[in-house]
């Protein structure tokens, strides 16, 4: 098979593999769509060569399965891939949340820790595989099951309606899911970022308010378009800035949620903001394996518009232009296409 690797320091090759097959509870997934994610950039920017296939955002078909595989699986069904693999026992796996496993086991697709999604297939965990409903294409579970439904997930858990302004900080791919998924809730929404492309497309996708945070005013405009600071905060972007500025948009009980993992990852943090708001603070890392399901039905019943959030589709040989584009920082969300 064909699949991208890591080449370091921003370089990527596709190169030749061998075809997986499935051992007992596991699945061979044919790709017909994997998402880059902003997480993809730190290994594409770094120095480390792992010889793996990069990229984590899978969507496909099964075309083999192993033996003690789930009952409710068969060959040719459309799937999403909750792309991690832990011990499966202890009670954070029994939760779905195999991400967080007890045991320290969870595997992590992506180059990193095992061949990733950017390829023609991809062996699995069986366990990890979810059905994609009919009404949504490849392109959109690739998305649903890594970026956007991280948005949706925090949003979520800040129990985000009709009654929010929501302050979205960063407009790449997780926080223009933000941007519509809070939107499909019922918010009313400020988008924020510094690069004038994505606060195009964040007012496209149905953005209130857009708010370039680079003339330091970013507190003062929000406060005035809400009265006194936004009901939720969503951080997408990881940037030590802009997680600090969250806290200070918010309005007394205000709830804020951080998702984006940045370098370095610390920020100054004004504590008697915090307390003296009567502010929640939540951290999200993805979701669990039933929440995914969950998402994905939302975006079916919603009829959330994910498509209109996609400016770039590459095949895989164009995988040194996907990257190099992505990285440059003015995209949407991005996916390779395989047929």
């Amino acid at each position: 098979m064909r699949g991208v690797t890591n080449t370091g320091n921003r370089g990527v090759e596709v190169r030749d593999f061998p075809d997986p097959h499935a051992g007992p509870g596991e699945a061979v997934v044919q790709i017909r769509a994997a998402g880059l994610c902003g997480s993809d950039l730190h290994s594409y920017r770094g120095a480390t060569v792992t010889g793996l296939v990069n990229g984590h955002e899978p969507c496909g078909v099964i075309v083999e399965l192993g033996a003690g595989s789930p009952p409710g699986l068969a060959i040719g069904d459309r799937v999403m891939v909750h792309h991690y693999a832990g011990c499966g026992v202890c009670e954070t796996c029994a939760l779905g949340y195999e991400q967080l496993c007890l045991r320290g086991n969870s595997v992590t697709y992506g180059g990193v820790t095992g061949h990733g999604a950017n390829s023609e297939y991809m062996l699995v965990p069986s366990r990890t595989l979810v059905a994609l409903p009919d009404e949504l294409s490849f392109e959109e579970g690739a998305a649903v099951a890594c970026g956007t439904g991280t948005a949706w997930n925090g949003l979520q858990k800040m129990d985000v309606s009709g009654r929010d302004t929501v302050v979205v900080f960063g407009q790449g791919p997780v926080g223009l899911s933000g941007t519509l998924c809070a939107k499909a809730m019922g918010a009313r929404v400020i988008a924020v970022d510094v690069i004038p492309e994505r606060l195009r497309l964040a007012t496209e996708l149905g953005a209130d308010h857009v708010v370039d945070p680079s003339d330091g005013q970013a507190v003062e405009a929000i406060r005035d378009l809400t009265g006194g600071g936004a009901s939720a905060g969503l951080e997408t972007s990881g940037n030590a800035g802009a997680r600090a500025l969250v806290l200070r948009t918010l309005r007394p009980f205000g709830r804020a949620c951080y998702v984006g993992l940045g370098n370095p990852n610390v920020a100054e943090i004004d504590f008697s903001n915090l307390i003296l708001n009567v502010t929640t603070v939540y951290g999200s890392w993805t979701f669990s394996k039933a929440e995914l399901i969950e998402i994905a039905r939302f975006m079916v019943e919603a009829k959330v518009p994910l498509d209109r959030m996609f400016t770039h589709r590459w095949s895989l040989e164009q995988a040194d232009e996907a990257f190099r584009t992505f990285d440059a920082g003015a995209t949407g969300k991005c996916v390779f296409v395989l047929p």
